[in-house]
């Protein structure tokens, strides 16, 4: 449909390798972490110097950079909220992303220049409520991950049409509602509302019989599996269309502690399928098959067409791929400087993927070293070496094969 109005895509930034890859992949805009109150704390993060530095890349690339600020503080937590709030303002941060309600009233006072976006975690489900945040200065709601799209299509007929909306389209879904556990607080003493979520619903679970310890019997919901919490990573690409005719502002990627190789394939995959759909043209199929290419559970659409059911296949992580190599640069011929991830040899089958690159199969041809001698396997981690690619590539291009590393049960 010609003139629909394009959504933002909006990709994980864990840290600033995966920062420069949703950036090249083509997000509009990030979302990252300082080195505080955000709900990743097991991600890389941004120090309080490396902060305005990425804000400063991701701006000289068009990028905007959202900050999180959505833990739920305790008393001494709030007590330095004012001056971090003053810090991401300095740095220029577009926007904070913001569950509690005093964070939420700080950063306006604060960090002034900043949009207020109101967090998943506070668990925007109603029409109601979204007006009454943009009534307190909110610029954007981030519903919560329960909602049709049904809902979604109402929130937008009976909402100030300046407050944006904003949703997830992809990744993890958490068994919890909007993400609010005490699972992992009474398990393992880390709080899942305050970023150390230790993920205890994927956990495989058994029964012991306390006089018989050491003896694991099986959880059986039915003849399947014997999973309790199971859940499947949502998966939006093939509906884009139906979200944008939704009326959301904003469609974002769930992945902050996931690796840059996921930043940069997920990014890229519904970047052309964003840019298909808003032009009127057929997506290609391409760019849906690339996001099997990452670590992933089985995938659904989540609560967007209503209750999901419980899932009782394995629900383990299909990881079928791996990257072997990082093209560091790359002239007009296409002889590339490469840094090595993963050991490969020459002979093996290989798929070249890079920033609006489809995936190219070739086989690996003799390499050299740093010294120009023939090299057949490059072994050392981070060992630079050349190669003759299949076309030139822009720096940041990834090199893979297919080596299924998938959980077992």
């Amino acid at each position: 449909m010609e003139g629909r109005k394009k959504p933002e895509l909006l990709a994980p930034a864990g840290d600033s390798e995966r920062l420069r890859m949703a950036v090249l992949y083509g997000a509009d805009a990030v979302y990252l972490a300082g080195a505080s109150f955000g709900m990743r704390s097991f991600a890389g993060n941004f120090s309080p110097e490396e902060l305005p530095r990425a804000v400063a890349w991701a701006h000289r690339h068009g990028v905007r950079v959202h900050v999180t600020v959505n833990t739920m503080p305790r008393n001494d937590e709030a007590a330095r909220l004012p001056a971090y709030l003053e810090q991401l303002d300095a740095a220029g941060v577009d926007a904070l992303i913001l569950a509690d309600l005093g964070a939420f009233t700080l950063a306006g006072k604060y960090a002034p220049r900043c949009q207020r976006h109101v967090s998943t975690q506070a668990s925007v489900a109603n029409y109601v409520c979204a007006s009454a945040w943009y009534d307190q200065g909110a610029s954007r709601v981030i519903l919560a991950r329960e909602l049709s799209l049904e809902e979604i299509r109402e929130i937008r007929d009976k909402t100030p049409r300046e407050l944006e909306l904003e949703a997830f389209v992809h990744g993890a879904m958490c068994v919890s509602y909007s993400g609010r556990c005490l699972l992992s607080n009474y398990m393992t003493g880390r709080d899942s509302n305050r970023g150390a979520c230790a993920q205890p619903c994927r956990y495989q679970y058994y029964l012991m019989e306390e006089k018989r310890p050491g003896e694991y019997y099986p959880v059986f919901e039915d003849e399947k599996g014997t999973y309790i919490m199971n859940s499947r990573d949502m998966c939006m690409i093939d509906h884009i269309g139906e979200l944008m005719d939704a009326g959301l502002d904003s469609l974002k990627i769930e992945g902050r502690a996931k690796s840059a190789y996921y930043a940069a394939i997920v990014t890229g995959a519904y970047r052309h399928v964003i840019d298909d759909v808003a032009a009127g043209r057929a997506p290609d199929p391409v760019w849906r098959n690339e996001v099997e290419h990452v670590s992933h559970r089985h995938y659904a659409t989540g609560f967007y067409f209503g209750q999901p059911g419980q899932y009782t296949d394995n629900a383990r992580y299909i990881r079928e791929w791996q990257v072997v190599a990082l093209v560091t640069d790359c002239d007009p011929s296409g002889y590339a400087t490469l840094s090595l991830r993963n050991k490969f040899s020459a002979g093996e089958p290989l798929e070249l993927v890079g920033p609006d690159t489809k995936p190219l199969a070739f086989t690996a041809p003799v390499m050299e070293d740093e010294a120009g001698e023939p090299l057949t396997e490059p072994k050392n981690p981070q060992m630079v070496f050349r190669m003759r690619l299949p076309r030139p590539v822009p720096p940041f291009s990834l090199l893979r094969c297919a080596r299924d590393l998938s959980a077992r049960s």
